[in-house]
Order: structure tokens, then C-alpha cells, then sequence
């Protein structure tokens, strides 16, 4: 069951929530009996490794100039 942060904007207490997703955007009170929450932005954290591979190739220069079609 996904977790879901909130803030209490009464007492500045941050809190979280386990609630089915369909519940996601209901109200939750703080652990204090304040309801003036306010839920906070989730972020996801995505890891992994790359494999070394061939070097990434010498920068060109870039644009038009650098390609070498300006006279």
C-alpha cells in the first residue's frame, strides 16, 4: 500500500500515511487532531548502474560554424 507525506500547516509536524491509492487525495488529519494538512510532493528515487561502454565521442563544436560550413 502506497505511503503518502503530509504537513500539518497548524503545528509544522510532518506525517505519513498508508492508504490505498483511489484514497489518495483525501483529507488526513495530523497526528495531533489538526485538520489543516497539506499533502506533500512524492518523489521516486530511480537507481541502477550503466555498463561501461565506448568513450562518448569528441565534442564537434557544435552549430554551424563548428561543423565547418561558414566561409
Amino acid at each position: 500500500m502506497p505511503r503518502y507525506d503530509y504537513r500539518c500547516r497548524a503545528c509544522g509536524s510532518t506525517f505519513e500515511v498508508s492508504r490505498p491509492m483511489i484514497n489518495a487525495s483525501d483529507p488526513a488529519p495530523c497526528p495531533d487532531g489538526h485538520d489543516d494538512t497539506v499533502k506533500l510532493l512524492s518523489t521516486v528515487a530511480v537507481t541502477g548502474s550503466a555498463r561501461a561502454g565506448s568513450p562518448a565521442p569528441p565534442p564537434s563544436g557544435g552549430g554551424c560554424c563548428g561543423g565547418g560550413c561558414c566561409g
